[in-house]
């Protein structure tokens, strides 16, 4: 399994609805359940968040690399969660 780092802003409706779905897709499918994910709330922990390359959230970094940026469907959601499964 691979750690997820995902960047949100509390203010986001797109980083609250990307959380629902991953709870969700948790839920449907139990190999997603012991994925790491560490939530980074950009404006609390800024610095954290200045040491990655990213404009928009939520944005998703697996093992460090980059894998989505922006707002996001519950399918590009279920492909980051299957990167770090991998």
């Amino acid at each position: 399994m691979k750690s997820v780092l995902m960047f949100t802003m509390e203010s986001c409706p797109f980083c609250k609805e990307a959380s629902t779905w991953m709870e969700e897709l948790k839920k449907e499918n139990v190999k997603y359940f012991n994925i790491d994910i560490q939530k980074i709330d950009e404006r609390r922990q800024p610095e954290i968040a200045n040491k990655y390359d990213y404009y928009y959230v939520p944005t998703y970094y697996v093992d460090g690399v980059k894998v989505h940026e922006g707002a996001a469907t519950k399918d590009i959601i279920r492909k980051v969660l299957e990167t770090a499964s991998e």
